[in-house]
This record gives C-alpha cells, sequence and structure tokens, in this order.
C-alpha cells in the first residue's frame, strides 16, 4: 500500500505580512492549514480571558516561559497528528520552533515580507482581535515577534513572497509555490 510521508510547509513572516494569502491560496489546493496564532489566542483567553494587543504579547511570552520556546510548536503537531502529504503551518516565529517541525517530518520555510508601512495599514483593516490599533503597539508587537526570532526564520527562507503589490499577485506566487511543492512530494514518494 503506498503512504505518503508528512511534509510541512512553515509559513513565517512579520504580522501583516500576507500569510493568510498564502494560507488561502493551501486551502485553494485542499492542503490542510494550521495556524500557531490559533494556539496564541486560546492561551491569552484562558490565561487573561480578553484578547488585546498586550494579553496576546503577555500570553506569547508567558506560554514559551512556562513551557519552553518550542511549546506553540509542539501544540500545533499535536493537531496535525497523523497526516501524511503536504500540511502548512502559519506562523512558525522562532529557529526553535523550526526546529520542532523538523525532528517531526521534511520541511521547507516560505516566508512573506512586506513593508511595516503595508503592513500597519493592512493590520488595521483587518481588526482581528489581538491586533494593534495604533503604531506604538504595531512597533512593540513587532519588536516581541523579533525577540522570538522571527527574523532569522524569514532570513533562512526556502522562498520568499514580497507583499507589496496586489492580493492577487501575492495569491498566483503562494499558489505557484505550494503546487510546485505538492508536486514534488508527490514525485518524492512515487519514488521511494
Amino acid at each position: 500500500m503506498f503512504t505518503m510521508k508528512l511534509f510541512i510547509v512553515l509559513v513565517a513572516g512579520m504580522p501583516g505580512a500576507g500569510k493568510s494569502i498564502v494560507s488561502k491560496a493551501a486551502q485553494d489546493l485542499g492542503l490542510p492549514v494550521y495556524n500557531m496564532g490559533d494556539i496564541i489566542r486560546m492561551e491569552t483567553s484562558r490565561f487573561y480571558g480578553v484578547i488585546t494587543p498586550e494579553t496576546m504579547r503577555e500570553a506569547s511570552r508567558r506560554v514559551r516561559k512556562l513551557y519552553g520556546e518550542d511549546y506553540v510548536a509542539r501544540k500545533t503537531i499535536e493537531r496535525i497528528k497523523e497526516k501524511r502529504g503536504v500540511v502548512v503551518v502559519d506562523g512558525v516565529r522562532s529557529l526553535v520552533e523550526v526546529e520542532a517541525f523538523k525532528k517531526y517530518a521534511e520541511t521547507v520555510i516560505l516566508a512573506v515580507h512586506a513593508s511595516p508601512k503595508t503592513r500597519f495599514e493592512r493590520i488595521r483593516k483587518r481588526n482581528r482581535p489581538g491586533d494593534p490599533d495604533n503604531w506604538e503597539d504595531f512597533v512593540k508587537r513587532d519588536l516581541t515577534e523579533l525577540r522570538f526570532g522571527l527574523g532569522n526564520v524569514i532570513a533562512l527562507a526556502d522562498y520568499m513572497i514580497v507583499n507589496e503589490g496586489s492580493i492577487e499577485e501575492a495569491y498566483r506566487g503562494a499558489y505557484n509555490i505550494l503546487k510546485e511543492l505538492v508536486e514534488k512530494n508527490v514525485k518524492d514518494n512515487s519514488i521511494s
């Protein structure tokens, strides 16, 4: 019987860079998507009962201090369980998390980049719980993400999408990269 191996696409990017566009392309290709931010939002609610930019930052720090820097990755891996084929994990933030995923399956990093000004405007428009609504909170959030090591993950990405143009342009880039990875995974598994 033919069984496909698990292959994880780790999506990294600063808040508002456009990681959700990659997730949408993945879903359109029929790929499962796991959002690491969902775990932080869940932990924020558990710790503080309310999701604000400050409680999100505090919960992010707190879970890593209490349970280890790879905690969010481990919780995401628990959700992936026995999946096979290509899956997408949105929101990897550190090389420690990348290493946790690498122990579990073959991985690649797909980074999405956009300028701070572009990202701030996007975040204000989407208005998701825990998103900053002013420049000062936006900068604090960026600095928190960078302290976790997100810049290192982006710098070491296998694939990069620069998302300063239209949503359609970024979507097309993400779709093409993911399609290529799916085709490569199928080919590699048929050789094994």
